[in-house]
């Protein structure tokens, strides 16, 4: 396995180890506060997936797939879509429409709250598995 310059950069990697938390933290503000402000699943998943694409820059692709494997990116985009979908069923079973949130709860204005997160989770958990496995599609080899 040819190592990289920046791959062997002790400075580098420690920058690395200390901003990676940051970044995911940020990631989740975005996420949670995304119905309150701008930000949301999409905006969530991809700072999420860029934390995990600087650590596969700094640290190399193999000891990234080691942290997140393609088998477990490809099993977080299908939770990710059932997500989505499962929010909006749900509210078909409670007998409102495909994605009307407003049965979801006592009251339609906590259901809004409660669907609209849930859907933008959905989001933000299959856009960082799509993220990360583009990054993975284009960094390697074959």
């Amino acid at each position: 396995m040819k190592l990289y310059p920046r791959q062997r950069h002790r400075v580098l990697q420690i920058v690395t180890k200390l901003v990676i938390p940051f970044v995911l933290l940020f990631a989740l503000y975005v996420q949670f506060h995304g119905d309150y402000g701008p930000g949301g699943g999409f905006q969530a998943g991809v700072i999420f997936a860029s934390a995990f694409i600087l650590h596969g820059l700094i640290f190399g692709l193999q000891r990234t797939r080691q942290v997140i494997t393609p088998t477990a990116l490809r099993i977080l985009m299908a939770i990710g879509v059932l997500i989505y979908l499962g929010t909006g069923i749900v509210s078909m079973f409670l007998g409102g429409n495909l994605l009307d949130y407003g049965v979801l709860a006592h009251d339609p204005k906590h259901g809004q709250h409660w669907g609209i997160f849930a859907v933008e989770l959905g989001v933000g958990v299959t856009v960082t598995a799509v993220m990360i496995s583009l990054f993975y599609g284009f960094a390697s080899r074959r």
